[in-house]
Formats: structure tokens, C-alpha cells, sequence
């Protein structure tokens, strides 16, 4: 029971560690589409395509590595979540398409046209960020379950609160894309970046503070984590550590230090992240089922868990190097064609 018990945990953190690993690599991309109208002039906008040109396509990835893990691991829990989910994850498929369909042609047209594709990049990647905070939100929240099966309606996921979660989401990934352009431009690009992202640290900050004073009324289980002991043991350090990192964000935002503003908005994310899964844990369906009730069989885990030893390192592995190689400034008139 106890190896079992063991491999489920370490299955949870496999996807969530995906699950992350897409949210801050796919993050910037979106949020990039989402300052896009921003950034009227042409030019601007070459440059913006160009400095993740190199990295986006290797992004979802890492979200189709959560979802498989998260069907093959956990069935149970996928049986569940994905009905009661079916509207937004459509929405953000459509506007993941959209958002690749719109990057690729976008070079393939004539320099009077390219416009016209930059408006479904803006809307793709929008309505992909805002599915993403829905989703997170509908989960949060919890969805109703009988029977082992999802026993909602159709429109169960929309409420204030995933509506909240829906903003929240979006406004991180603009201020991702924002700190981005800091790291990866220069000029009077970078200049409106920087510009750019103090109204969007403070609009993230706000969205932070919005998410974590909902989150602990929605189910007593999570106001017990959050405010009662031992649980407030590891609750407490995030919001300390959340305020500290704002900290130096604001510092590095003020001096001008390009590269840090991007890693401390990641670790902005971390931070959130990580309360999120204190506050959930160990449900995997939020007072509904667990991530040992959900779990597939023992041994069906274990011959997943070779698979993933070779592949997430060498995600990893290529991922990394092609940061490494494409690493530094992008210049007007250089890059993706």
C-alpha cells in the first residue's frame, strides 16, 4: 500500500510539474499575443514575433504530456474533470489554432496584408490564456460527482470566481510577455516594455491578492489549510515570499536589470502555483476524489514512470539548448522568415 501510495504522489507531481513547465514557457508566448494591438507599429511587431519564434513551437508539449499523464495515470480523475470542462478546453484548442494558424501566415503574405493575421493572434491567444484561468478556476472550485462519474451541467464551470481565475490568468501571461520583451529587446521596444509592466505588476499583484482571499471561502477544507493549524505551517510562507519577490521585482523593474524582471515574474508564478497545490492537496478533484482514488493500477504506473525517465529529460535536453542558442537580443530586420 505504502509503494502504492508513493508512486501516485510521485505521479501528481509529474503532471504538475508539466502542467507548470507549460503555464511559464507558454505563458510569455501568449501573453505576447495578448499586448499585441500595444504595439501598432509593423516593425515592433516583427521583432516581438521574432524573439520567440525560435521556442514557441515546442511549447504544447509540455501540455499534452500533462494531459496524457494525467488520463493515463489518473483515469478516474480525467473521466471526471474533462465533461465538466468540455467548453472552455474547446475554446482553448480553437484559440491555440487559431494563434499557430495566424503565426505561420502571417510571413506568408504580402507586408500590406500582414495585419489581417494579427488580429486572430491577438484573439488566440486570448481566448486560449482566459480558457486556461476558467478551467483553473472550475477545478478550484470543485465539480459535482456521483457515482464515480460528473454529475453537472454543461455551464457548471462558469462562475465569478472562474470568471476571476479566467483575468488573473490573463494579466500574468500579458505581464510575462511584457518582462520578456525587456530580456529580449532593446530600444524604444523595450523601453514601452518596461512601461508596460509596472501597470502589470500591480494589476497581477491585485489579481493574486483577489484569487487568494476568494480561494480559502470556497470549500471549508481549504480555509482550514489556509487558516488553521498545521496547515497555516506551509501557508503562511507564500504570501511572505510572494510580497519579498514583489519586492525585488519592483527594484529590478526600477533599475533596469533587463533578465531579472522575467525570472522573478516565473517565480511569481512558482509562488502562486505552489498555493494553489497546498490548497488542494491531496484531492486531484477538489473535495471529490483523491489522487490515491483516482489512480490506475500499480503496475500500469510504474511502466509509465521508465517512459517518463526518458522523456522528460530529453524535453529538457532540447528545450534548454534552444533558449541557449537563441539566447540574447533580437534586432529590427534578424530573425524567423
Amino acid at each position: 500500500m505504502t509503494a502504492a501510495i508513493d508512486i501516485a504522489t510521485v505521479w501528481a507531481f509529474i503532471i504538475a510539474f508539466a502542467v507548470f513547465v507549460y503555464v511559464v514557457m507558454d505563458g510569455f508566448d501568449l501573453g505576447l499575443g495578448i499586448l499585441f494591438p500595444l504595439f501598432p507599429r509593423k516593425a515592433d511587431r516583427d521583432v516581438i514575433m521574432n524573439s520567440v519564434a525560435p521556442v514557441w513551437d515546442g511549447n504544447e508539449t509540455w501540455l499534452v504530456l500533462g494531459g496524457g499523464g494525467l488520463m493515463a495515470a489518473f483515469p478516474l480523475a480525467y473521466a471526471v474533470l474533462m465533461p465538466a470542462l468540455y467548453t472552455p478546453m474547446i475554446a482553448m484548442l480553437i484559440g491555440l489554432v487559431f494563434r499557430g494558424v495566424a503565426f505561420e501566415f502571417r510571413w506568408r503574405t504580402r507586408p500590406s496584408e500582414r495585419n489581417r493575421w494579427d488580429i486572430p493572434f491577438f484573439a488566440g491567444s486570448l481566448v486560449a490564456a482566459l480558457a486556461q484561468g476558467v478551467a483553473l478556476g472550475a477545478i478550484l472550485q470543485g465539480v459535482q460527482v456521483e457515482g464515480r462519474q460528473y454529475a453537472g451541467g454543461w455551464w457548471d464551470w462558469l462562475t465569478p470566481f472562474s470568471m476571476l481565475t479566467g483575468v488573473a490568468v490573463v494579466v500574468g501571461y500579458a505581464l510575462l510577455g511584457a518582462t520578456w520583451l525587456v530580456m529580449k529587446t532593446e530600444g524604444e521596444l523595450r523601453d514601452k516594455a518596461y512601461h508596460l509592466s509596472w501597470f502589470l505588476l500591480f494589476a497581477m499583484i491585485g489579481a493574486i491578492g483577489a484569487v487568494s482571499l476568494a480561494t480559502p471561502f470556497l470549500h471549508i477544507q481549504y480555509t482550514e489549510r489556509w487558516f488553521s493549524w498545521p496547515g497555516i505551517a506551509l501557508t503562511a510562507p507564500v504570501p511572505v515570499a510572494v510580497a519579498i519577490v514583489t519586492v525585488l521585482l519592483l527594484r529590478s523593474l526600477a533599475r533596469k536589470r533587463d533578465y531579472q524582471p522575467f525570472l522573478l515574474t516565473l517565480t511569481l508564478f512558482a509562488l502562486s502555483y505552489a498555493g494553489l497545490g497546498i490548497s488542494m492537496w491531496p484531492y486531484i478533484v477538489p473535495q471529490s476524489i483523491t489522487i490515491w482514488q483516482a489512480a490506475s493500477p500499480e503496475n500500469s504506473q510504474v511502466f509509465m514512470l521508465f517512459g517518463v525517465a526518458v522523456l522528460i529529460p530529453l524535453i529538457l535536453g532540447y528545450t534548454g539548448w534552444a533558449y541557449w542558442v537563441f539566447r540574447g537580443k533580437v534586432k529590427p530586420g534578424s530573425g524567423y522568415h
